[in-house]
């Protein structure tokens, strides 16, 4: 017997703000969820799985329409067609009362009560699969403790959508321990709710799948389900496979003493081309991350435009679909750079910026524009609070582009 384990799918998630720096590629990312999907369904038929399972958040919030849902059924007609039965839940994400939209889901589709835990058992394969939906989106209670026993002469599932004992990023929604799964006495629990691929235990065996395409550069490598193989009873084997069409990746180069952009280009080209190597031939979104002292530095963090663009023509140039999400330049000035005719400037700059009274009230200009941009695109560029690192790092970047315009002779503006 084998089954699928899917959980956060999260069909037509927002791209916030991503569309403002994907461009005419927005449409695409935006779209991986629903490709990644039709991936997982493609596989169930051609692989003729015996049913699947799917523990949580399949949508990411109510839909404006009802294009999210007759994606989604259109889905689960064609398993139907193929005679495999689904069982799902729902998470904090599409609990019961966040979703105002409703469409009447196929035969071979059975979600679990949202009001108690309620069991499906699938007599042919001699399985039963326990389980509770989200009945809102807040659920603090220990929903485990409340499932049933397991059916004795049967394989017995529990689907839980939960933080577990908590993980690193995630809200804590239905907690519990491994303790609390073990005694439940099943044979395999399928979880939901943490984005990373996790096995927690292997007696029985308790696994988090992961989402099923990752969403943004905090979601990164290889995204899919779990294929779970059963013989006698038992699990005896869990297999990741991947079906994400968008992979993304967090990539640092090293350009420790480059004086130019010249330099500094084949070093981001092989870095770009070690990660296509590993991206299975998906299209890759890729953030760079440049660190290391270099007189570089100047013209790296004083001029992102063409950074930026020389970044692109590096990704163009690349083995594969290459997206440069974004990038972040971590640089150091090297010594040399505080020589020469730039010497004075860079004095006053560091006046300007340990300055206590100087300092404050650049915060405040600053703190003031920042909260003229969007809540979701501040949160995009990691500005939703300005820490003392983040505000250093402004006033750093800052300076950097001063000291490059004076540099090359560019009007001030």
């Amino acid at each position: 017997m084998r089954f699928i384990h899917a959980a956060d799918l999260h069909l037509d998630s927002p791209l916030a703000g991503l569309r403002e720096r994907a461009g005419e590629r927005a449409e695409e990312i935006a779209g991986a969820g629903r490709r990644a999907f039709d991936n997982l369904i493609d596989f169930a038929i051609t692989e003729q799985v015996d049913f699947c399972v799917i523990a949580g958040d399949v949508f990411d919030g109510d839909w404006s329409d009802y294009s999210s849902g007759l994606f989604f059924v259109r889905g689960l007609s064609r398993l139907h067609q193929a005679n495999i039965p689904v069982i799902l839940i729902r998470g904090n994400h599409d609990a019961a009362n966040l979703m105002s939209r409703r469409l009447s889901l196929p035969p071979n589709v059975r979600e679990l009560s949202s009001h108690a835990p309620e069991t499906v058992v699938l007599d042919e394969l001699n399985v039963a699969v326990h389980g509770q939906s989200f009945p809102n989106r807040a659920v603090t209670d220990n929903l485990a403790l409340n499932y049933p026993a397991p059916r004795a002469g049967l394989f017995n599932i529990g689907v839980l959508h939960t933080s577990a004992d908590g993980r690193a990023g995630h809200d804590v929604y239905a907690p519990c321990d491994l303790r609390d799964l073990r005694l439940k006495g099943y044979d395999y629990w399928a979880l939901g709710h943490i984005h990373t691929r996790e096995i927690l235990s292997t007696d029985p065996y308790i696994v988090f799948p992961g989402n099923l395409q990752g969403r943004h550069i905090n979601e990164p490598g290889a995204k899919g389900f779990s294929l779970v193989t059963a013989d006698g009873g038992r699990v005896t084997k869990v297999e990741h496979v991947s079906v994400d069409v968008v992979r993304w990746a967090s990539v640092t180069v090293d350009v420790a003493g480059a004086a130019t952009l010249e330099d500094i280009c084949p070093r981001v080209g092989q870095a770009i081309g070690e990660a296509v190597a590993n991206a299975e031939d998906r299209t890759l979104a890729i953030r760079l991350y440049l660190k290391g002292a270099c007189p570089a530095h100047l013209i790296l963090a004083g001029d992102p435009d063409r950074l930026a663009a020389e970044c692109a023509s590096l990704a163009l140039q690349a083995r594969g679909d290459v997206w440069i999400e974004r990038v972040i330049v971590e640089t150091d000035p090297a010594h040399e750079a505080n020589a020469g005719t730039m010497a004075d400037v860079m004095q006053l700059l560091g006046r300007v910026r340990s300055e206590a009274s100087d300092a404050d009230m650049i915060r405040v200009k600053l703190e003031r524009g920042l909260d003229k941009i969007p809540a979701a695109l501040r949160h995009e560029v990691g500005l939703t609070s300005l820490t003392a690192e983040q505000y250093s790092k402004v006033l750093a970047d800052a300076e950097a582009i001063i000291l490059h315009r004076l540099a090359a002779g560019a009007p001030r503006s």
